[in-house]
């Protein structure tokens, strides 16, 4: 057989290999316009001395598409890297140039952190949504989750006890813990949380979104540490940093969020509190019925059940089940670029829809 001498060189670019119809055009679209509004940010984070450093914004879009494909690990998506078209074509890295390696993922969180780049990109894609008219300035909804820390039962150990001492630590059954007397040696700041009585606690952080009631985007995102309270406290700093407007605002929540105190601080914000009841046993709930009754409760009761379906693509597909990250910066930096993924993936199908055939 005859052998065929390979080519040495290549006529054409990346871009003639993907497929006109594929959906990430769309969204590079959206991501590219998105970053160029943050060129100002950008230009403080560059390093003035030393060796050349990785641009932000292909450190963001990387993070997108980590989120988008999947991808378990930074080590497993640099490895895609280096002979994947389509990856390297969204990061603008041509075929000679040399892919970054996973260090320059691990290192490089704190510089987007210090900067809020994470919180930056977020507000880029939500003006790339209400310039398009696809937000609801007056409807939301609140609700908050359990985000798995990157640490084991077994680093929960008693709080004062030396480093090296590892031994009887395989077996804690019939032991109490808790948060006061054990702290995780792998992450600190994750705390012991549990979804419902009866069920497992697990080190976990509480992550809390504010969807708008539209078109389901995310519009803000917090992350706190695991207490009694860190839903309802979340939720306030959401609707907190909305700021005070004079037209009429609704929220909606589900029956975790009916205390007494979280209802007066949405109405001390303007905004009227659509929540579910909770009448359970003795309970009073702190609706009274001139809410309820009203036909946009109901609607908001309907809406609201969006958010849950958010939930489950950021922890399914965007790898929010159980965080690749430690520490309360870093893992909250995982949750606003994995909720741009998921408004740059709703954005790219709202679009589309829209555009003429």
């Amino acid at each position: 057989m005859k052998e065929q001498q390979p080519s040495l060189a290549m006529v054409g670019s990346i871009d003639e290999h993907i497929p006109q119809r594929h959906p990430i055009r769309h969204l590079k679209i959206l991501a590219d316009r998105a970053l160029a509004s943050m060129n100002d940010l950008f230009e403080g984070m560059y390093a003035h001395i030393g060796w050349p450093s990785v641009a932000p914004e292909r450190l963001l879009k990387a993070q997108q598409l980590i989120a988008l494909f999947s991808v378990r690990s930074d080590r497993q998506f640099c490895e895609q890297l280096e002979n994947d078209l389509l990856l390297r074509w969204f990061l603008d890295i041509v075929l000679d140039e040399t892919a970054f390696d996973a260090s320059t993922l691990f290192q490089n969180p704190e510089r987007l952190i210090r900067h809020r780049a994470g919180d930056e990109f977020l507000a880029a894609v939500i003006c790339e949504a209400k310039s398009q008219h696809l937000l609801s300035k007056d409807h939301s909804s609140v609700d908050g989750t359990l985000i798995e820390a990157w640490a084991s039962l077994r680093s929960f150990r008693p709080k004062g006890e030396p480093l090296d001492d590892s031994n009887g630590w395989s077996d804690f059954r019939g032991e109490q813990r808790s948060d006061g007397t054990h702290e995780s040696r792998t992450d600190p700041e994750a705390r012991l949380g549990r979804k419902g009585k009866g069920l497992e606690a697990k080190l976990s952080y509480c992550g809390n979104i504010l969807m708008e009631s539209r078109h389901g985007l995310i519009v803000d995102v917090d992350l706190a540490i695991v207490d009694g309270k860190a839903e309802r406290n979340g939720a306030s700093r959401l609707l907190k940093r909305r700021g005070k407007r004079r037209a009429r605002r609704t929220v909606a929540a589900d029956k975790g969020f009916d205390p007494r105190a979280f209802v007066d601080a949405c109405r001390e914000l303007e905004f009227t509190p659509n929540l579910f009841r909770n009448q359970h046993g003795t309970h009073s709930s702190a609706i009274e019925g001139r809410t309820t009754g009203h036909r946009g409760y109901v609607i908001s009761m309907i809406v609201r059940r969006r958010i849950e379906q958010i939930f489950g693509w950021l922890k399914s597909c965007g790898g929010l089940r159980n965080t690749r990250f430690r520490g309360l910066l870093e893992v909250g930096l995982d949750a606003y670029l994995t909720a741009v993924a998921h408004n740059l993936l709703k954005l790219v199908r709202l679009i589309t829809a829209k555009a003429p055939a």
